[in-house]
């Protein structure tokens, strides 16, 4: 009787640790581009542990009536990062390595998704 109590209790366990909420992904590093400052000169930004799965507009860029595009991406983060040309994750893309991909200075984006 003892060990289907505790069969029992185990597997409510086990069951509730199955229904907690998991936290998103995070790419661990850091994500840097560059964008033109509002004196024209380049301008360094970095995305500190990104979360995984979700799309990222760069605020600095998500007008493009209003901003040229960023540049020069560099993926130091764990996850594959994903660039785009256009806000939302639209338009044309490139796929950046973990840890050692980048861009030069011709790869223009808006956004960027990390496998999460």
């Amino acid at each position: 009787m003892r060990l289907r109590h505790a069969a029992v209790a185990a597997f409510g366990a086990f069951t509730l640790l199955l229904t907690l909420p998991t936290s998103a992904s995070a790419a661990t590093g850091q994500f840097q581009y560059t964008v033109v400052g509002l004196d024209g000169s380049p301008l360094r930004v970095v995305l500190e542990n990104p979360p995984g799965g979700e799309c990222i507009t760069l605020p600095e860029v998500a007008d493009p009536s209003s901003s040229e595009p960023a540049h020069s991406p560099r993926n130091r983060t764990t996850a594959t990062a994903t660039v785009f040309t256009e806000p939302d994750c639209e338009g044309d893309y490139f796929t950046l390595r973990p840890l050692t991909g980048r861009g030069s200075e011709r790869l223009k984006l808006r956004s960027v998704l990390f496998s999460g």
